[in-house]
């Protein structure tokens, strides 16, 4: 047991720590990112198994996010990129949807339209519009309500919804019924909109490693809970005291709630992922594909074909997501009905089960939350912005100024 000195104690180094510590750390702060975990990252993480890199659940980044071209040199992740459009898979039929002008062999199937009527065509065309249009704080302070209810006001039919768009956005949201805030979604929408979702070359887990480097390599240290958050006092696990002139908890919204009085404990949505090595690409494109009749899997892509480095030289590597633990053989029999490919002796590489996957968002969704607790103790993660990279990116951003500000004042 020890005592130590320090401007700012962090208590978790995922990605709104990592954040809030290079803000602090560009503005002159000394501080220390205590993180339970082997590794940065929290839910960033990726494992390399036999060659094949596994994302802790599927994972995507989009680079036109302002927080991520704030604080990491984008192009240096060297990304590979999904095509902005789905394959939707429907029996015998794997229909290929998305922007003609962004995906030309979209044409075809979009020109059908057997999912997509000209009425959605243009319902979805001048939503596009509007929330392309204009400052994000429009959408920020604008009116919010469910998903389900905006797609319904944009004038989406039912069979728009239920047999592309609730697919697709589940496995954005990780809920079927679209409760999510529709601040949320016209936020996810106006991203796509304005940069392909991309996998860095090294995996996802490659941010947050990123991050932690832009740091003093003894600023971070992995495998040590905190047991304890005062005003201006960490204390660890092991007995070790931090005195500090700010704290910032910024780890999951379950642990904030119990380290720090006041935190409400989020709602969590939960998902399954399972990696398959099959002995050939069933699909040769960059896309994720859905499932047009709401089968178990929520969304499904061959990694390799998104990024190479997914898969040792010459293997292939498919990833499935679900919201129900099922068995291997209800996964392979999805599988094989929606690639339209014996899916029976696909080797499997990786499962992962996370039961806190992504904090819940139903309307109404306040998008930048209080994190302000008690004196000079300040809350940072998604569950205080929104569920995703941008969100945990932005609230550490936002608890480092609160933090410099105090400390200036």
């Amino acid at each position: 047991m020890g005592v130590h000195e320090t401007d700012v104690v962090i208590v978790g180094a995922g990605l709104a720590g990592l954040s809030a510590g290079l803000h602090l750390h560009r503005a002159g702060f000394s501080c220390v990112v205590l993180e339970a975990g082997d590794e940065v990252g929290g839910r960033v993480r990726t494992d390399v198994v036999d060659g094949f890199r596994l994302d802790r659940g599927f994972q995507i980044l989009n680079p036109a996010y302002p927080a991520i071209r704030r604080l990491v040199d984008v192009e240096s992740l060297r990304l590979g990129k999904f095509w902005r459009a789905v394959r939707v898979a429907d029996g015998d039929r794997r229909s290929l949807l998305g922007n003609p002008v962004d995906t030309p062999k979209a044409l075809r199937d979009v020109v059908a339209r057997r999912y997509l009527s000209v009425k959605d065509l243009a319902a979805l065309g001048a939503f596009t519009v509007r929330v392309a249009g204009g400052p994000a704080d429009t959408i920020v302070n604008g009116d919010d309500r469910t998903t389900a209810e905006e797609l319904r006001r944009a004038g989406m039919s039912a069979r728009a919804v239920d047999t592309v768009l609730r697919p697709f956005l589940s496995g954005v949201f990780l809920e079927a019924d679209l409760v999510t805030s529709s601040r949320f979604f016209q936020l996810v929408w106006r991203s796509f909109l304005r940069s392909a979702p991309s996998l860095p070359a090294l995996g996802m887990g490659e941010l947050p490693r990123r991050l932690a480097r832009s740091l003093p390599s003894a600023w971070v240290r992995t495998g040590t809970p905190v047991g304890e958050v005062g005003t201006g006092r960490v204390r660890t696990a092991d007995g070790d005291v931090w005195n500090a002139r700010a704290v910032v908890v910024a780890t999951d919204g379950s642990t904030a709630a119990r380290l720090v009085d006041g935190v409400p404990e989020p709602r969590w949505n939960s998902v399954t992922t399972w990696y398959f090595a099959p002995p050939e690409s069933p699909l040769r494109e960059p896309v994720i594909m859905i499932d047009a009749r709401g089968g178990p899997i929520l969304n499904t892509a061959v990694l390799s074909e998104v990024c190479p480095t997914y898969a040792p030289p010459g293997s292939a590597l498919v990833s499935a997501s679900m919201f129900a633990s099922l068995d291997e053989t209800e996964v392979r029999q999805a599988l094989t009905r929606m690639y339209g490919t014996d899916a029976s002796q696909w080797e499997p590489v990786g499962r992962y089960e996370i039961p806190h996957a992504l904090p819940a968002m139903p309307a109404p969704h306040g998008i930048r939350r209080e994190i302000t607790f008690g004196d000079k103790i300040h809350v940072c993660g998604d569950h205080r912005d929104t569920s995703s990279l941008q969100g945990a990116l932005a609230s550490g951003g936002r608890a480092a100024r609160a933090v410099i500000a105090d400390l200036r004042s």
